[in-house]
């Protein structure tokens, strides 16, 4: 997230003090990326570093104000119209860790992926309350209808990423299991060969052969696209 932009933004609308610019931002985006005066201040002074903003005396309290500069609005406008790049996206903390529980000793990944989609659900219902209070309070047509529809925009944005996550989190348990069924019809065709004469797969194993969901590392190798290595 671009604390930096978001900060020009704000200051385009016209002089501001540090705490003030936090208590905006939170406003505009209903604190769901809450910042602290440290930041806020840390990041006015690379800022000012940059030519990006300038101080502009105080105000009646002794607040240092800062101004945006003609480079700061030259930044402004390249970000506003440069596409947010996706060709390195960010770590993904969920999508981290059911790639190390595929396999991993000891874990359930259905169960895993099933609190997770609890918790996904959950996140979305009370994102759904919000963006209700959001719209009524929109309708009422206050002061603040402005950050209203901020707030509302990213509500939104939070909505349609848990729902997306949650189809996810499907797709993910429905992929496991497939796999895992298909690892246990190749077990079960390996055992067939390998026993004796008149005695059944599960005879020879000691054990009926199933798919085993709680474990699906199947030890089977990837192959490296574009490679043929494994």
């Amino acid at each position: 997230m671009s604390i930096r932009h978001g900060l020009l933004a704000l200051l385009e609308q016209g002089p501001r003090y540090g705490s003030q610019l936090r208590t905006e931002f939170e406003s505009r985006t209903g604190a769901t990326w809450p910042l602290n005066v440290g930041q806020v201040y840390t990041t006015l002074n690379r800022l000012e570093r940059d030519g990006m903003v300038a101080q502009d005396g105080a105000d009646d309290a002794g607040r240092a104000l800062y101004v945006i500069t003609e480079t700061g609005r030259s930044e402004l406008r390249s970000w506003f119209e440069t596409p947010v790049d996706r060709s390195n996206p960010p770590r993904d903390e969920l999508a981290i860790k059911l790639a190390m529980a595929v396999g991993a000793p000891g874990v359930d990944i259905r169960a895993v992926i099933q609190a997770q989609r609890h918790h996904t659900v959950r996140a979305m219902q009370d994102y759904t309350r919000l963006k209700a209070q959001a719209l009524a309070a929109i309708e009422g047509g206050g002061s603040e209808e402005r950050d209203d529809v901020a707030w509302l925009l990213v509500l939104e944005q939070l909505i349609f990423q848990t729902e997306a996550e949650a189809r996810w989190l499907d797709h993910c348990e429905v992929r496991l299991v497939r796999l895992s069924a298909g690892t246990g019809r190749g077990a079960g065709a390996a055992a067939a060969k390998a026993a004796p004469p008149g005695e059944s797969a599960e005879q020879s194993s000691g054990r009926s052969v199933r798919p085993d969901l709680s474990m699906t590392g199947t030890g089977a190798r990837r192959t490296r696209p574009g490679t043929g290595r494994t």
